[in-house]
């Protein structure tokens, strides 16, 4: 990914909050030099100052082949985005847009089931604790713990991430406010959720 100096984020902290708020990515490999992609969401740990992205396939979606020892994985981790009218700003510019986006790449290994069902133990607990009798490894019967046979667990551990926020840091004072104040006052909650990031960046 092409990442201009000042749209370039550097702070490990940051990235790694990033990724784990924003865990439904789009994960590519190549299938005889091919492209594939599946989006999906995935689990975000660091161990011994390495971070760990996990989830899992299908068995039917075939891309999990191509994940065992292999090298070259990428993950987009994508982050709230949106088109910048220039007539926001105070002189005339053409317009753009701004987004955030994390690159991760790394080395696939694929998980056996006990790996797996703790692997789905902590999706489910992320997204289900918070209700009355979530739908939690736990909770669910042994009957639809049986679907575990039709899915494929993976862990990616990342050797390089590139990460790009361009939030118009590029503009002066004035033209930031007005684009944050025309993004907050949009229906859309993916502008507003950007607005924040621009006003705080």
């Amino acid at each position: 990914m092409y990442v201009p100096k000042y749209y370039e984020m550097k702070d490990f902290k940051q990235i790694k909050h990033f990724m784990i708020e924003h865990n439904f990515i789009t994960i590519i490999t190549t299938d005889n030099s091919v492209p594939i992609a599946t989006h999906l969401p995935v689990i975000v740990e660091e161990h011994d100052n390495h971070l760990y992205v996990s989830g899992h396939f299908s068995k039917k979606n075939k891309q999990w082949i191509s994940i065992k020892n292999n090298e070259d994985i990428l993950m987009i981790f994508h982050g709230p985005h949106a088109y910048i009218s220039s007539t926001w700003y105070e002189t005339e510019d053409v317009p753009t847009w701004d987004y955030q986006s994390v690159h991760a790449y790394g080395c696939g290994e694929l998980l056996d089931e006990e790996t797996l069902i703790t692997d789905l133990s902590k999706l489910l607990y992320k997204y289900e604790q918070h209700r009355d009798n979530g739908a939690t490894w736990n909770n669910i019967s042994d009957q639809t713990k049986q679907q575990i046979h039709g899915i494929v667990g993976f862990k990616v551990k990342v050797n390089k991430i590139e990460a790009s926020y361009k939030l118009s840091q590029n503009r002066p004072q004035k033209d930031r406010e007005n684009i944050t104040r025309h993004l907050s006052d949009s229906s859309n909650t993916m502008h507003k959720s950007l607005s924040k990031e621009i006003d705080t960046n």
